[in-house]
């Protein structure tokens, strides 16, 4: 079972470069150092962080994440694109996160891959498992298409991938729908751009990583 270290050194490689993350580099190479695959899959974004510029790196996270869609740290954006059930799938992670206790405290949607894997990291180690296995198709769609682009980030979602105990599977490009309608429907979200469900279904349900229709093997 994957030690809950390697989903919190896995998630701060993922994160906006701070002085912070780059003075850690070597206790994440540590943390990582017990799984050699692991290891050598995130060695060159590590590498990256240690030597790089931190307004350079800044730069680029920028430019790989936030300005490029199929890169986006936001699993339901490849999955739902503005469809409405992406809403419902926020909703649903969020009871799931309130189910184990765990309250975020970041401003980040609940489906952004960091936040995701700290949830990961306190969870118990099967229930760990089955939700990576859950998000798997999507993290390995995201880590092909960094790889594509020739992107160090690209090692950390191949990581994750070899740690789900389910295969992953291609996606179908998700639904398009118009902003302004989703925005009608769903209201903003916390960062007042995305459109978010609000939380109306008190009920626990099952988190979908992948759109209706689509089949997984269990």
């Amino acid at each position: 079972m994957t030690p809950p270290l390697t989903y919190r050194a896995l998630a701060a490689l993922l994160g906006y470069p701070q002085p912070a993350l780059l003075a850690a580099v070597d206790e994440i190479r540590e943390a990582l150092a017990f799984d050699e695959d692991i290891a050598a899959r995130v060695d060159a974004l590590l590498q990256t962080l240690a030597d790089g510029d931190l307004i350079a790196l800044q730069e680029s996270y920028v430019q790989t994440f936030d300005r490029s869609p199929n890169h986006s740290l936001h699993l339901f954006e490849h999955i739902h694109g503005e469809d409405r059930a992406r809403g419902q799938a926020m909703v649903d992670l969020i009871e799931e996160y309130k189910a184990h206790g765990f309250e975020p405290v970041s401003d980040e949607l609940p489906d952004y891959v960091p936040l995701f894997l700290e949830f990961l990291s306190l969870v118990d180690a099967e229930e760990g498992a089955r939700l990576l296995g859950d998000a798997v198709h999507v993290l390995d769609h995201v880590g092909r298409k960094l790889a594509e682009s020739g992107s160090a980030y690209a090692g950390v979602l191949q990581a994750l991938v070899s740690l789900s105990p389910v295969a992953p599977e291609p996606l179908t490009v998700p639904p398009v729908r118009d902003m302004d309608e989703a925005l009608e429907t769903f209201g903003p979200g916390a960062d007042g751009v995305e459109p978010l469900l609000k939380p109306v279904m008190p009920q626990i349900a099952p988190v979908n990583f992948y759109p209706k229709g689509h089949a997984v093997n269990r």
